[in-house]
């Protein structure tokens, strides 16, 4: 498939829920081509890395993702540092939320090796020229600083101090379920990353009893254990929503799928 077929192609699709801003921005975004280019680029270096998927269908998920816990943390009261620390609301957080989950991965289209902070200054370039109309200044500028405090936060120590770069850095995660791992798995890595990620089959994102956010997985075998501590755990721990999250894994079915025959180093 050519760029100009995959950058066609290429379209964001987000619950709204009236939220007359979010829609602006997402009609703004999947009317750019520059920006859908850099999907297409990110996914293809993904694909010559043997890495799992990085393209807008990797984004697609991760913005979805992040804006369905972002109304399960604000439906208990949770919130934003939009609405906490600038007097905006919650429908400003989604933006930055959206925009911070949109962008996170543009870096990639350069380099994986700091593609984060590669990430950062096409933003820089570009976010705020997406949310001319949409935003006046001051306003602006803060929505585009606190989505790139989120692009920043998804790195392996980024540290997140805003309930917004948490939700983008968790649901960065969150997206592991095994369809994304195909390329890795089938093109034969037998390690624990892509081991791991192809045991899970399932992710499913809902209220929680006691905490506003319960994620379950499924799993085929154990393997996932790993994705599920290293990866999704690793990305929660520290953040403004580990208190928020309750997390359960557990292999369905009377048997594990065997997913080697044999392993060697």
């Amino acid at each position: 498939m050519s760029a100009r077929d995959t950058v066609d192609q290429a379209r964001i699709r987000v619950p709204v829920r009236g939220n007359r801003r979010l829609g602006q921005f997402v009609d703004a975004v999947n009317a750019d081509e520059q920006l859908k280019a850099w999907w297409y680029v990110a996914g293809l270096n993904a694909n010559r890395l043997g890495m799992s998927d990085h393209s807008w269908v990797h984004i697609q998920i991760v913005t979805n993702i992040a804006l369905r816990v972002a109304r399960l943390l604000f439906r208990r009261g949770v919130r934003p540092g939009m609405v906490a620390d600038h007097g905006m609301d919650e429908r400003d957080a989604e933006v930055v939320i959206a925009a911070g989950a949109l962008f996170h991965d543009t870096g990639m289209s350069i380099h994986r090796s700091d593609h984060e902070a590669y990430s950062l200054f096409l933003t820089a370039d570009k976010l705020g020229v997406l949310l001319s109309g949409i935003y006046d200044e001051p306003e602006r500028t803060v929505v585009v600083a606190e989505a790139m405090h989120a692009v920043i936060s998804h790195r392996t120590r980024g540290a997140p101090f805003t309930i917004e770069g948490a939700i983008v850095r968790v649901a960065d995660a969150l997206d592991m379920a095994k369809g994304r791992s195909r390329i890795p798995f089938e093109a034969g890595q037998q390690n624990i990353h892509a081991l791991s990620n192809y045991a899970i089959d399932e992710v499913r994102i809902s209220a929680g009893a006691d905490k506003a956010v319960r994620v379950e997985v499924a799993m085929n075998n154990s393997a996932g254990i790993y994705q599920v501590d290293e990866g999704l755990g690793t990305k929660l721990r520290g953040t403004p929503l580990e208190e928020h999250f309750e997390v359960i894994a557990r292999i369905e079915g009377e048997h594990e799928r065997r997913l080697l025959e044999v392993f060697r180093l």
